[in-house]
Order: C-alpha cells, then sequence, then structure tokens
C-alpha cells in the first residue's frame, strides 16, 4: 500500500506595495466569503506561465484596482506554507501612475502610511512584508 503525504498546491504570487505622492501604500481587504477573508493584504496575484513577476503585478493591479502603476525595486521574496496553500510572494515596491484605485475584486481600498499598517488584519506571510518596508525605510528608502 502506497501512502502519500498530501503537498499542498504552490503558488508564485507577485505582490505591489504601491506608494503614492503623500508617501502613503495602497491595501485592500479581501472578499469575506473565502480563504483569509476579511484581512487586508498588499495587492497582487498569480503569476501565469510565461509572464515576467513585473507584467504579472502590473496586469492584476490594472485588473483588481484599475490602475496603471510602474513596477520599482525588489522589497523581498518570501516563502511560506499555510495548511492549504503553500506561496512564494515575490514583493516590489510600486508608485501609482494614473488613475483612483477601485475596489473591483475586493472589499475595500485604502491608502495608509506606513506607521497605520500595524493596525490592519493582514495573513499570516504579510507581517514579513511590513517588517521588511521597516527595515527599508530605516536603511534610507
Amino acid at each position: 500500500m502506497n501512502e502519500t503525504t498530501s503537498v499542498p498546491p504552490h503558488k508564485i504570487i507577485g505582490v505591489a506595495v504601491i506608494w503614492n505622492d503623500q508617501r502613503q501604500i495602497l491595501i485592500d481587504r479581501r472578499p469575506q466569503k473565502g480563504v483569509m477573508g476579511g484581512l487586508w493584504e498588499f495587492p497582487g496575484g498569480k503569476i501565469e506561465p510565461g509572464e515576467t513577476v513585473e507584467d504579472c503585478i502590473k496586469r492584476e493591479i490594472q485588473e483588481e484596482l484599475g490602475i496603471a502603476i510602474e513596477v520599482g525595486e525588489h522589497l523581498i521574496t518570501i516563502d511560506h506554507t499555510y495548511t492549504h496553500l503553500q506561496v512564494t510572494l515575490t514583493v516590489h515596491h510600486c508608485y501609482l501612475i494614473q488613475g483612483v484605485p477601485q475596489p473591483i475584486e475586493c472589499e475595500e481600498v485604502r491608502w495608509v502610511s506606513l506607521d497605520e499598517l500595524e493596525d490592519f488584519a493582514f495573513p499570516e506571510a504579510n507581517t514579513q512584508i511590513i517588517t521588511a518596508l521597516r527595515e527599508w525605510v530605516v536603511v534610507g528608502g
């Protein structure tokens, strides 16, 4: 008899830390129904076959929020295993070019300062992004 351990699926996700001219960061709230419902997150999505991380982030942000962004420098890559899913988050600094963010695929969107991020509930893997952002600011980002 063959016993196999079930390995959760692995998704590679491009994640955007989107800055505006006021040095605020865009976060969005996940739909209440579904995985990690109601938690806040940095927007992004799954990389499609043949797509670069940068292309994925631009496409996802256009689809989910209806805005144009410039994808900037890489911030951090995080590997995280939830009970139902393995994720690799590839996180980039991004800059708003055009448009007003719309909650097309989420409950709501909000611009917040780096200090305000701790007032919101994020999925576990996202806390490492916030830590990386704080360190980046300290070194003069």
